[in-house]
């Protein structure tokens, strides 16, 4: 593959997060430029277009690893998951599982990147109702201690002022263009793209802090054959 199609691969592919985090801003009342930039937070890495997210980004208790498709990561949340782990983070804003997987029907559906925009967005705006400001909602969104969270409110007020306006519709091909302004659900899978050749790598993101009375079930949830 061309380093041209490489690019473009990658491109699309780190667009599902963007796409994702449009419609939730519209469905849940979330400043667009908050949840670019919370993704690009917890999962950005850089390139010849700047910081961009992946969706397949896992933070498996403590180490990160991108991956180059769907499919591997979730082979390797559930290899881990079968030997007991249960504190891992996952998709674009890097929900995790320990605190949040109750609110899924699976740890499939947590990859999904609209399902997964959609929660962090609800998080979001009352960590944002409770708080009063985007900065501070983001820093609780990582965590509550005060040291964890300012440090990463810095990061993501870094992150947000450099933020580019969003270019990810004008970057997507006709027929996508055009499934995007529909009203109905996002056709993720027309949008998945071929594997780009990124390898894994570590990482350190950020994770949803946990919720009163949030706790995910012990019973396997991800849905393999």
């Amino acid at each position: 593959m061309s380093p041209a199609l490489v690019q473009a691969s990658t491109q699309r592919v780190a667009a599902l997060c963007d796409l994702a985090a449009q419609r939730a801003a519209r469905d849940q009342g979330v400043p667009l430029d908050v949840l670019r930039t919370i993704t690009r937070t917890e999962t950005g890495r850089g390139g010849n277009q700047g910081l961009q997210p992946w969706p397949w980004t896992v933070n498996m208790e403590g180490a990160g690893k991108w991956f180059q498709t769907e499919d591997e990561a979730r082979a390797y949340v559930f290899s881990h998951f079968k030997r007991g782990a249960r504190s891992f983070d996952v998709g674009c804003f890097q929900i995790n599982f320990k605190w949040h997987g109750a609110a899924f029907d699976s740890i499939d559906q947590m990859f999904d990147p609209v399902a997964n925009a959609q929660y962090a967005a609800k998080f979001l705006k009352k960590l944002h109702a409770e708080m009063g400001d985007w900065s501070k909602a983001a820093g609780a969104y990582h965590s509550r201690t005060p040291t964890y969270a300012n440090r990463y409110t810095a990061r993501f007020d870094r992150i947000r002022a450099d933020l580019s306006p969003s270019t990810v519709v004008a970057a997507l091909p006709g027929r996508e263009r055009r499934q995007r302004t529909s009203t109905g659900p996002l056709p993720l899978a027309s949008l998945h793209a071929p594997a780009p050749l990124i390898a894994q790598g570590s990482v350190s993101m950020g994770s949803l802090v946990p919720m009163a009375g949030s706790v995910a079930s012990a019973r396997a949830l991800i849905m393999f054959e």
